[in-house]
């Protein structure tokens, strides 16, 4: 998932190539290995616990694998990106999944990466990006996409929270736990009692943490007609379920129709489904939103190890992991037949706000009460310098109250740099008076 503090590069479009390196200064190494080494280097990495399901181990072989320093980091356009998308396109290949892409499983993109903030269009190394494409064909006339990206952020010169660390940031989370549930999902819409009256698409993305690229690019040159997509559910950052099993729904208003489907899903698989209507966001199905497509987000939400170094497969909750796939999947099955018409989001309009200051925390998007509750400050931002702590419900803002999401954002677009404001949040029940220089 991207994060939402300003980007330190430019990235600019250019036509699409096939599977080449002709737009790239890396040799995808991953491309020439046998298909057999792929699965063993993955297969060594961990041991089956004792009592635990196929399924489970099957989605931990996938995250510890996508997250191992074997793919250092995932970068979009380096060689370890290019081995993790040979292994998701092998791994669509045992489930039974068709190439997508004009019998290819690879739609690739061209662009030019520069950490310069200032680039010109051009300046800079040319790579190659590539989504996987993977389908379910079950001849009907309407078709589901699934998607989650698979980059990330290699070794954290671009994006990261500890800047100044370039060890291998390895994406547990964010997002090799979203592919491991593709992958999850796939395997169940495979079997004989799955619902076979649409069609479903697997998409992996690419340069998503460069500015959603691989699902804008899908959505401007699609594999198939777009105009028969029902539907897009994206997974991104679905590995830390927590104790309650909260798990933040985005995306609930762009169509009627998900509010009960959701709640019926969540049941069987004790999830609290925490709603957010807005089908805008950092992170793939945006992409699709802005197409007039209706969209879900499925995230557990931040944690501290996001972006960095540390965001590593032991740290993941497995099962919780297992329960978002299958929640998606009783989503999918609920919708058989269905229809999913669109609804644009009352929130549109402050969802393409540009915003001149940042606070440097995370908001909690799972929390559902009144304000906004952080659940991490960034070192030497305004938030930080102002005394804000994880945890704190930010409650008003300029002046202004706080109640939500909606209301933050707000009060971000309205400031400007070396504005001095005053801020409220509520400390263990208490108020707490706070002064922010942004």
């Amino acid at each position: 998932m991207r994060m939402d503090e300003p980007a330190f590069f430019h990235i600019h479009d250019h036509s699409a190539t096939r599977i080449t390196d002709e737009h790239s200064t890396h040799t995808p190494i991953c491309f020439a290995m046998p298909r057999l080494l792929s699965f063993l280097l993955f297969a060594v990495l961990i041991a089956p616990a004792a009592a635990q399901t196929a399924d489970l181990y099957a989605i931990q072989k996938d995250v510890a694998f996508l997250s191992s320093d074997l793919l250092m980091g995932r970068e979009t356009g380096t060689e370890g990106e290019a081995l993790a998308a040979r292994y998701i396109a092998e791994r669509f290949e045992g489930l039974r999944l068709t190439p997508g892409a004009d019998g290819d499983w690879f739609q690739s993109f061209g662009f030019t990466f520069s950490t310069t903030p200032h680039a010109e269009p051009g300046e800079g190394e040319a790579r190659t990006g590539r989504n996987i494409v993977g389908l379910i064909d079950n001849g009907a006339s309407e078709t589901v996409v699934i998607g989650a990206h698979y980059d990330h952020l290699g070794h954290g010169t671009f994006g990261s929270r500890q800047p100044d660390d370039h060890a291998i940031h390895n994406g547990a989370d964010d997002n090799a736990s979203g592919v491991a549930a593709l992958f999850a999902i796939a395997e169940r819409l495979q079997m004989d009692d799955a619902p076979k009256n649409r069609n479903y698409l697997f998409l992996a993305f690419s340069g998503e943490e460069l500015g959603l690229y691989g699902s804008k690019y899908w959505v401007d040159a699609p594999t198939l007609d777009i105009a028969n997509v029902a539907y897009m559910i994206n997974l991104d950052m679905v590995g830390r379920l927590n104790e309650a099993g909260e798990l933040a729904v985005n995306g609930s208003g762009t169509s009627p129709v998900w509010n009960d489907v959701i709640a019926a899903a969540a049941e069987p698989v004790d999830l609290d489904a925490k709603l957010h209507e807005s089908g805008l966001g950092p992170s793939d199905h945006a992409s699709f939103y802005l197409a007039d497509i209706p969209v879900l987000h499925l995230f557990t939400g931040q944690h501290e190890d996001y972006h960095k170094a540390s965001d590593d497969s032991d740290l993941v909750n497995y099962d919780g992991l297992d329960r978002v796939a299958r929640f998606a999947t009783g989503i999918i099955a609920g919708l058989d037949g269905q229809a999913v018409p669109f609804t644009k989001t009352r929130d549109e309009s402050q969802g393409r706000m540009s915003f001149n200051v940042t606070l440097g925390v995370m908001p909690d998007y799972v929390y559902d009460g009144e304000g906004m509750r952080i659940d991490a400050v960034l070192d030497d931002r305004p938030g930080k310098v102002a005394g804000m702590q994880k945890d704190d419900v930010l409650i008003s803002l300029g002046g202004s109250i706080i109640a939500g999401m909606q209301d933050y954002m707000r009060m971000l677009s309205e400031l400007e740099p070396g504005q001095t404001v005053p801020a409220t949040v509520l400390r263990d029940g208490q108020r707490v008076e706070l002064s922010v220089t942004f």
